[in-house]
């Protein structure tokens, strides 16, 4: 896809690591990385400030980074993040999956938590950047990756409720091996009444630290009931449909409609909007509006429900087998030919370079297209 030229006024400064992994030491790592749990050898770090914007852009050495004890990030959480990842192709390059499109989400993200948005070519040349210092952590095995992690927040010392001045970006990056090792299987979901993510007016549609930390007990609340997620319905009147603790939420109908959850406290995924293109293309009807866990119930008794599940960046698509509670069970169906699946293995390999990219999502990062 065609994307924004790099901005000519930023020129990386390398510093390349000394203290880098040897090869033997990262191949030990991508043979069974996880998830999350190893770092590459470099990072991206670019300066902002009120009186200079975006300068001093580097790549240097993966470590510790240094702020003040009076940092207002520590003090009034000005702090958003994306997600987003590198893929090996069979040929040997490395791809990702709609970066302009995480770059768009960081920039709302940053209007909503009063931090400077990162121009989109800045954002693209930030992972072109690392991954070309670090290009040997992308593995190759089948369903690996290497995640990127983009963040932005305020380093400006000071105590005093206003915006930062002083705003610092890095990406790193994080291998992450194939989701689903033992196949992937139907999550069993705790529907949370006694807490919510965030409300309406709020910063639930921020990719932003606190929404997180908000669905974290939570969380813990579903893990002590046997369950692997959270999903959580709306602030106001408790019966409307809103999200996972990180993915979004898919119902589908017996006459062929995607529907998913709509609200101002619901982040945008890229994931999911993928998947609603990817529908549309094979001629499901797809609606983005308010559903409530009455309609959820109702749909799966009388059969008009036939499918569920959940998407995000990290496992892509995850059918959802059942949604409970204390005083609630819904039993999905789980269908011998899930449409989840095949629209899983579709977004995959697009992802891959196995399959066609119809709408020029995918975007080489170790070299021009």
């Amino acid at each position: 896809m065609q994307l924004p030229m790099a901005p000519k006024d930023l020129t990386f400064a390398v510093t390349r690591n000394e203290n880098a992994k040897t090869p033997e030491e990262r191949e030990q790592i991508l043979a069974n990385p996880g998830f999350g749990q190893f770092f590459t050898d470099h990072m991206v770090d670019i300066c902002w400030s009120e009186w200079g914007g975006w300068h001093r852009p580097r790549v240097q050495p993966y470590g510790p980074i240094s702020i003040d004890p009076a940092a207002s990030v520590l003090h009034y959480a000005q702090e958003i993040f994306e997600g987003l990842k590198a893929y090996r192709w069979a040929d040997g390059s490395i791809r990702t999956f709609r970066p302009e499109a995480n770059a768009a989400r960081l920039q709302r993200s940053a209007a909503r938590l009063a931090l400077p948005e990162l121009p989109t070519a800045h954002f693209i040349d930030s992972l072109k950047q690392l991954i070309q210092a670090d290009a040997d952590w992308v593995p190759s095995a089948p369903e690996t990756s290497l995640y990127l992690r983009p963040f932005m927040f305020a380093k400006e010392a000071f105590l005093g409720v206003r915006a930062a001045k002083k705003v610092n970006y890095y990406v790193i990056a994080s291998p992450a091996g194939a989701y689903f090792t033992g196949g992937i299987q139907p999550l069993e979901i705790w529907l949370s009444t006694q807490y919510t993510r965030a409300g309406h007016g709020g910063m639930g549609a921020a990719k932003t630290g606190g929404n997180y930390a908000a669905s974290l007990v939570a969380q813990q609340e579903a893990a002590a009931n046997d369950c692997q997620q959270v999903l959580f319905l709306d602030a106001q009147e408790g019966k409307y449909l809103e999200e996972l603790g990180g993915m979004n939420v898919v119902l589908v109908t017996r006459d062929s409609k995607l529907i998913t959850p709509e609200s101002d406290s619901i982040l945008e995924g890229i994931t999911l909007d993928s998947l609603l293109q990817l529908g549309r293309d094979r001629g499901y009807t797809t609606e983005q509006r308010r559903v409530s866990i009455d309609e959820v119930r109702e749909g799966v008794a009388s059969g008009e429900i036939v499918e569920a599940f959940a998407c995000g960046t990290a496992a892509v698509v995850t059918p959802i087998g059942v949604l409970r509670n204390a005083d609630l069970r819904i039993d999905f169906p789980v269908p011998a030919e899930p449409v989840s699946l095949s629209l899983r293995e579709e977004l995959t390999g697009i992802q891959y370079g196995r399959v066609e990219d119809r709408h020029g999502w995918t975007v080489r990062l170790d070299a021009e297209d």
